[in-house]
This record gives C-alpha cells, sequence and structure tokens, in this order.
C-alpha cells in the first residue's frame, strides 16, 4: 500500500534537492519574511516543482507547503517544506533539506527527507519500516539522559513568544550528555530515526518541519509525541521525538515549572 504515493514523495525530494544544488552553485536572491525568517528563489522553485509532480500523479490531492500554503480539499493531503533549514541554505551552511510527507484520512501514511549536501534519502511508509538510501534504519538503545545526544530548535517568534525553548534548553544541558541545534526539523527528526541523535524537542513548529520526519521516527521504533506525552498532533506545533527509551524522562524535564 502507498507504493505509488511513496516513489512521488521520494522523487520528488530528489529533484528539490537538484534544485538546491542549481542554486547554491550560480546563487540566489533571499528576503525577508519576518525579522529573522527568510526566503529564497529556491524554496519558491523547489515548491513549484515539488507540487507539479505530486499533481501529475494525484491532481486530486490537497496540498499544504511552506511558501504556497494550502490547496485543494480531500482525504488525501500532501505536507511539503521545499527547504527545510532555509536559513542554513542562505547562508551556505549545509544542514537543509527537503521534506515531504503525506497524510491519507487523517493518518501519516508518507514521508521522504532529501539533503542534497550528503545525498542522504529518508523515506517511510506507515507499517513497513523507515530506510536511509534504501537500508533500513532504527532509532538507538541509549537509555539514560546523561549519555544521550540531544537536539532542539528555537521559533522565529524568539524575540516575542513566550515560549522562547530557553529554559527547557538550558535543563536539557545540565542533564543531557550533549545538546545539538542544527536549524532544520525534518533532519533532526530523520537523526532520531537512525540513530545519530537519541532525542529531539521543539516549539512553534509546522506541520510541513513535522510530517515526514515524525513518520520516519515511528517507522523506525522511536516515539512521537507533544510537550506533555499526549497524542502527536502534526497539525500542532510542537514533537518530542525520542528512541522510545528515553520519553519519559524527556516529557518530565520539559514538564519541570
Amino acid at each position: 500500500m502507498y507504493a505509488k504515493e511513496r516513489a512521488v514523495a521520494e522523487k520528488a525530494a530528489r529533484v528539490a534537492g537538484a534544485i538546491m544544488r542549481e542554486f547554491t552553485a550560480k546563487g540566489f536572491e533571499v528576503r525577508h519574511k519576518g525579522a529573522i525568517d527568510l526566503v529564497t528563489e529556491a524554496d519558491v522553485a523547489c515548491e513549484k516543482a515539488i507540487v507539479a509532480i505530486i499533481r501529475e500523479s494525484f491532481p486530486d490531492h490537497a496540498v499544504v507547503g511552506e511558501e504556497g500554503g494550502a490547496s485543494g480539499d480531500s482525504p488525501f493531503k500532501w505536507i511539503i517544506d521545499p527547504i527545510d533549514g532555509t536559513t542554513n541554505f542562505a547562508h551556505g551552511f549545509p544542514v537543509y533539506c527537503a521534506s515531504v510527507g503525506f497524510e491519507a484520512n487523517g493518518e501519516l501514511a508518507v514521508g521522504a527527507v532529501y539533503d542534497p549536501t550528503r545525498d542522504e534519502l529518508f523515506a517511510a511508509t506507515v507499517g513497513k519500516g523507515a530506510m536511509l538510501n534504501g537500508a533500513p534504519i532504527k532509532v538507538s538503545e541509549v537509555g539514560e539522559l546523561e549519555q544521550a545526544l540531544l537536539a532542539t530548535g528555537f521559533p522565529y517568534a524568539i524575540r516575542t513568544t513566550n515560549v522562547t525553548n530557553i529554559p527547557q534548553f538550558e535543563r536539557f544541558a545540565m542533564r543531557a550528555q550533549a545538546i545539538r541545534r542544527p536549524g532544520a526539523a525534518a533532519l533532526d527528526l530523520c537523526y532520531v530515526a537512525c540513530g545519530r541523535l537519541d532525542g529531539f524537542w521543539e516549539y512553534h513548529l509546522h506541520p510541513w518541519d513535522m510530517a515526514a520526519g515524525a513518520l520516519l521516527v515511528k517507522e523506525a521504533g522511536g516515539v512521537v509525541t507533544d510537550a506533555n506525552g499526549g497524542a502527536f498532533n502534526v497539525w500542532g506545533r510542537e514533537i518530542v521525538a525520542s528512541n522510545g527509551a528515553l520519553h519519559e524522562a524527556m516529557v518530565g524535564v520539559l514538564g519541570i515549572k
């Protein structure tokens, strides 16, 4: 099931990655959507290419994209981030990707995330496991926060929001082995899925940041919830993802007032 959707997601993510490489080689314009929120010519070009590939095979499906917004009304939805990590991309910092998720009747069913700087394609289908460049992947077995490498991110609205994630970062810094802030949530989730990271949390995210990566974590044997340990909702704004063994401890740290 979902073999065609998986193939389309993988193709779209790879095509977007090729476009990123082209823009990196020739240069591009950058503009601001907010005080520190960027968008580039490449973001727009990648989203157009992804949507075109989806529409070619599934013209009646709905599409929700970071740059183009929502279009279509269907129980089958494609949730896409043409470049997750745009600020990294704009600065030439090689941590960014294309993320293509597919939701069927409210369930995340397919996810593909492609990192063009490392030529790494992460992909998953619900019930069929997760893969990196065609090889199965699984989460780590680290069971103690003191031995855990975690990742997080900070919101674009950090200067105006009440939930900055700074207190949570500080608490984890005193508990975990180390914390990273790579700047691309989709890749952070993929790294949890393949065991490079043991856990990840973040607030103020959007569906396109989480859809594909959340499915990858689940299919790799990990756990994904909201910040309180409740059911994960891709249309919510927060996520905690882990290898499972660390999940209760991570939620506990986040719950400290």
